[in-house]
């Protein structure tokens, strides 16, 4: 299997973008539990135009995120690898496991409680980190292994989008919402009339966005409509959707997720270690990223193709499929995303901030060191 040029250039902006959030959170932890802790906390969370600081990278920063997320998955869907049914079947399963085997698994636990709606967080999938420890496997990693995780990864994150969606919008504003629709069907329009200079879906872009905000469902949904907005074409060079994926790989990869992960790492540890991490929501949210990502994934898809629904690609093995499906539980990104939805109180939001890098550290850590075995004795692959 061949990947596409676009495909090598996410995936290898995906993967160095990982390895810096890796640098970024370390540095963000040490900075908050330092002498300068206090101050660089305050930092995130003071003024600006009535937004904090932290509240404008989650809104808005973040939509252009989903953005490019959005562009990918439109991608994926007309000429990629969800372009086939029969291709794309095998992540759709696979992603679908990941998703409901770790919200299961947390709600039999919580149902009733007051931390139930945090059933979202463990079914999150962080694209550039779990691509980016793949990567550190180097060229013994078959591409179809990669565009599996990546396809998975980009079904996991509409997952998310329709979860948040449907889930996490507390009050409608119908007057704001029904503007921003409106705006999204005017691009529309301009996408059916071949308008494909990208200024006029920016600026609708934005006040949508702002629409969006004030609506009650979380504006960076705006990202996803926008992507679909813009016109694809044929998805060559030349089409407005590839020139503006191209241009936000490198600013996302190495901008908006590090500035994110820095600010929303700004963790103070207070009081007794042990006692966070025993909460049973603590407890549940490792469980899902760690034992029920890997087992849905692995499951869900084996037990599609034991039923002839899709297909195993020739060079890969069931234990490949489990190997990313730890990678998968890297929640990071997505899952501190759902924690901010999911929860109002600040010491829950930390402790589940805290217990999301724990957990995807074991998980990257599961995930590297059971390739690294299955994979040993792979040849040099080209793509």
């Amino acid at each position: 299997m061949r990947a596409s040029v676009l495909f090598k250039e996410f995936f290898n902006s995906e993967k160095v973008g990982g390895l810096v959030l890796i640098l970024c959170t370390a540095v963000s932890l040490l900075l908050a539990n330092s002498g300068w802790g206090e101050a660089y906390q305050h930092f995130w969370h003071s003024n600006v135009a009535g937004l904090s600081v932290e509240h404008w990278i989650n809104d808005g920063l973040m939509a252009i995120f989903f953005l490019l997320i959005g562009l990918e998955l439109e991608r994926e869907i007309y000429i990629g690898e969800l372009s086939k049914l029969k291709d794309a079947l095998l992540p759709t399963f696979g992603a679908l496991g990941g998703m409901i085997f770790p919200a299961g698994l947390y709600l039999f636990f919580n149902y009733g409680t007051l931390t139930q709606s945090g059933a979202g967080i463990p079914m999150a999938t962080d694209i550039a980190f779990a691509l980016g420890i793949l990567s550190l496997l180097g060229s013994r990693v078959p591409t179809s292994l990669k565009v599996f995780l990546t396809a998975l990864a980009v079904i996991d994150d509409l997952g998310a989008i329709i979860i948040i969606a449907l889930f996490y919008t507390k009050t409608l504003l119908w007057a704001y919402l029904l503007a921003a629709l409106g705006i999204f069907a005017l691009l529309l329009i301009f996408n059916r009339m071949n308008v494909r200079n990208l200024f006029p879906y920016i600026i609708g872009g934005i006040i949508m966005w702002y629409c969006m905000l004030h609506s009650g469902v979380h504006a960076t949904i705006t990202g996803v409509l926008l992507a679909f907005a813009i016109p694809f074409g044929k998805g060559g060079k030349e089409s407005t959707s590839y020139i503006l994926q191209h241009a936000l790989h490198k600013p996302v990869a190495f901008i908006i997720l590090p500035i994110f992960a820095s600010a929303n790492t700004a963790i103070a540890i207070h009081g007794n270690f042990m006692d966070i991490v025993s909460q049973t929501y603590s407890i549940d949210i490792a469980l899902g990223l760690i034992i029920g990502k890997p087992l849905g994934v692995f499951l869900l898809a084996y037990i599609a193709t034991s039923l002839g629904i899709c297909q195993l690609p020739s060079d890969l093995k069931w234990s490949h499929i489990l190997g990313v499906g730890f990678l998968a539980g890297i929640g990071f990104t997505m899952s501190i995303f759902i924690t901010l939805l999911a929860f109002d109180n600040a010491e829950i939001i930390n402790n589940t901030k805290l217990i999301i890098l724990l957990s995807s550290l074991v998980a990257g850590l599961c995930g590297f060191l059971f390739l690294q075995i299955i994979l040993k004795n792979n040849v040099v692959l080209e793509e």
